[in-house]
């Protein structure tokens, strides 16, 4: 347990966010959680409201930021993380990845805490190299329309390590792949929830692109151990989590439409520019800094995501990000 130390978790009520705020709490911390709630989601976090070690904060990490009292972990998980989010605020994308980690790394500084940022593997963009290893620079468009947030993450990438060498502050990178699990929006826009939510509504499968593409797919549970790890080692250069379990898009596809039962089509439409291609980490370094690597199969872990949708109030199953209804055309 960790009775006594002290954790600030921004992006607290998103969905890796949220899974954090349940890990540390569970570990005997004082969790103060803060999040603006753009694309974050209070009913994640709503059930450790009123527990003696959680506290909330509703604020935007991209205006100054401040805790009272001793703090030693921040975790910054600020960001809009779906395309469909980051297309629409553009401009929020890019400050919490600049002035949000600038933010928490001038606080971490002060208090004399170790920072965990939240990199991705988009900062490998369209990978030339397959797997991506950590010591890939990436392709990226920086004016692309994906640029909003692959740059933003970059850039997080290298102040941290600017405060690490030039201030000497104890800093860790993770680069996350595609993870999933519940507390995931439906329609947020990212592959998994999209095609549980189209089969759930009865829409044909949309794949973009001739689904030749692949991705590889973390249950949550594993990547947040592999977080806490990486935050508990004395590794300061990125690391990659996520699960090497690659898949093509088509085959997911078909994998949805056998978990849910439905009989829905697959429809295909044009990829988006600078899509990548191929999406796969190779997680030695994970293993060999970390003892880590991921425990849950796909089988199981969709079992439990699925379940987790389905049993879901159905008027959730036409949400937006601010728990709008939209138009229930199944046409």
């Amino acid at each position: 347990m960790a009775k006594g130390k002290k954790v600030l978790i921004t992006g607290a009520a998103g969905f890796l966010g949220s899974h954090l705020c349940d890990h540390f709490v569970s570990k005997g911390f004082e969790v103060c959680a803060m999040d603006n709630l753009i694309t974050g989601d209070i009913r994640n976090i709503e059930h450790l409201f009123g527990k003696e070690n959680f506290s909330f904060y509703h604020h935007d990490v991209s205006k100054f930021v401040h805790i009272p009292g001793e703090l030693d972990y921040i975790l910054h998980f600020a960001s809009p993380a779906s395309p469909i989010d980051y297309l629409k605020i553009p401009i929020q994308t890019l400050k919490v990845g600049s002035l949000g980690v600038h933010n928490c790394l001038g606080l971490a500084k002060a208090k004399n805490a170790r920072i965990l940022i939240a990199s991705t593997s988009e900062v490998y963009g369209d990978p030339l190299v397959h797997p991506q290893t950590e010591d890939y620079w990436g392709n990226v468009n920086p004016v692309g329309p994906r640029g909003v947030y692959d740059e933003a993450k970059r850039f997080q990438e290298a102040i941290t390590m600017a405060y690490h060498t030039y201030h000497g502050l104890e800093t860790r990178i993770v680069r996350i792949f595609n993870t999933y699990g519940p507390r995931m929006r439906l329609n947020d826009g990212r592959v998994l929830p999209a095609f549980i939510g189209q089969a759930l509504r009865g829409e044909d499968i949309t794949v973009f692109g001739d689904g030749s593409q692949t991705r590889s797919f973390c249950y949550v549970d594993d990547l947040i151990e592999g977080i806490y790890r990486l935050l508990m080692s004395d590794c300061a250069t990125p690391v990659n989590i996520g699960n090497p379990d690659e898949i093509s898009i088509s085959e997911f596809a078909e994998e949805i439409i056998q978990l849910t039962g439905t009989d829905q089509k697959v429809v295909y439409k044009d990829l988006p520019m600078d899509d990548p291609k191929q999406r796969q980490p190779d997680i030695t370094k994970a293993i060999k800094e970390l003892d880590w690597q991921p425990k849950v199969s796909r089988a199981e872990g969709l079992a439990i995501t699925y379940s987790y949708f389905k049993n879901l109030p159905k008027e959730r199953l036409y949400e937006d990000k601010h728990g709008r209804t939209f138009a229930q055309n199944k046409n």
